[in-house]
């Protein structure tokens, strides 16, 4: 019988309603969201005022460090169910207002993450040019705490800053800030699990296997489209190593993968894809595709004069299948004043 009156209710229920649970489980996680916020952004004011208050005490009555301690305890004892206030975390609270509170600029934004990646931030960050770039960056893109460790050591900030494109002349001032820093200079693929010599079909091949974790290294904001995405342009077929698309931005992004040094001519083979996908794939409402050479290796000079005079955006980007960090990349970090300028856009 309830086997019956069920099947019955079912039949009665009317298409539309697929559409209106959905709509309801949407509205329900963005209210739980803005919850998270609320409490997130409480939390951090409370750690921001008692840092404010132990910093102004202890310079008044020339407490020292011991201090600290006692509050822990006497803290602890009179808030035994609420967790943050151990000797360790309130030194880190008082870090942390000394840290932000003399830059008008930082000081709001970092109550819009978590505490936990406050603290990896501070801490993993020797500057405020690199901490700005990693808040926005995790605000942006809800970085997890291990994902934000894994960017900062593999230094995707100077990375992100040093990288060769040509979007300067070949891309609309909106969304030129969001594309250059959405194409890096050197990605590390340790997780492809390839020796040093591999040809480019086991490079592929080796991406679409571990395809999740190549989105994250490309920078987490990745769709994948598809592997040999197929072109048909005057009765030939052409083939994209990689097509993804760039959420944030809203355009197609084409790879192609070299498991070689890069070569000029690399550029022209883009350039035609480019071409090819802005006028037969490409929605209307989408911005232009976009196009990005990852070779085994790169020499700046020849990347500059080959991207010179292309009429389509393009970057050229490195990979390596081995955690080594080049330890000279800080001394060619652009100027604070233009890596200011670049993260205007990121919010």
């Amino acid at each position: 019988m309830f086997c019956q009156n069920f099947k019955t209710m079912t039949d009665l229920i009317p298409k539309e309603y697929a559409v209106l649970l959905h709509d309801i489980k949407q509205r329900i996680r963005s209210a739980q969201y803005e919850a998270l916020k609320v409490v997130n952004t409480e939390m951090i004011s409370l750690y921001w005022d008692i840092g404010r208050m132990i910093i102004e005490r202890q310079k008044e009555e020339s407490w020292g460090k011991s201090i600290v301690q006692h509050l822990a305890l006497d803290l602890q004892a009179e808030f035994p169910g609420i967790g943050g206030f151990s000797a360790s975390n309130l030194w880190r609270i008082k870090l942390f207002h000394e840290t932000y509170a003399l830059n008008p600029k930082l000081a709001p934004i970092v109550r819009e993450i978590g505490w936990s990646h406050n603290i990896i931030i501070m801490e993993k960050c020797g500057d405020d040019l690199e901490r700005e770039f990693y808040i926005r960056m995790t605000k942006k893109f809800g970085w997890s705490k291990n994902v934000l460790i894994h960017q900062i050591e593999n230094q995707t900030y100077e990375k992100t800053l040093l990288n060769k494109t040509n979007f300067e002349k070949t891309l609309p001032q909106e969304i030129l800030n969001q594309a250059k820093l959405a194409v890096k200079d050197d990605y590390t693929f340790d997780f492809l699990e390839l020796g040093e010599e591999h040809s480019e079909r086991q490079l592929e091949h080796a991406v679409i296997l571990k395809i999740e974790k190549f989105l994250r290294e490309m920078g987490g904001v990745f769709a994948f489209l598809g592997s040999q995405f197929r072109l048909e342009v005057g009765g030939e077929e052409y083939f994209i190593d990689l097509l993804l698309y760039h959420r944030a931005l809203k355009c197609l992004v084409a790879i192609e993968l070299k498991i070689g040094k890069f070569i000029p001519e690399y550029v022209g083979k883009m350039q035609f894809y480019l071409a090819v996908l802005d006028d037969k794939v490409k929605m209307e409402d989408e911005k232009p595709s976009i196009g990005i050479i990852l070779c085994k290796s790169k020499n700046k000079t020849i990347v500059e004069y080959a991207l010179k005079e292309s009429n389509k955006p393009i970057g050229v980007a490195a990979y390596r299948m081995v955690t080594t960090l080049p330890k000279e990349l800080k001394d060619q970090l652009p100027a604070p004043e233009q890596i200011a300028k670049l993260m205007e856009d990121v919010e």
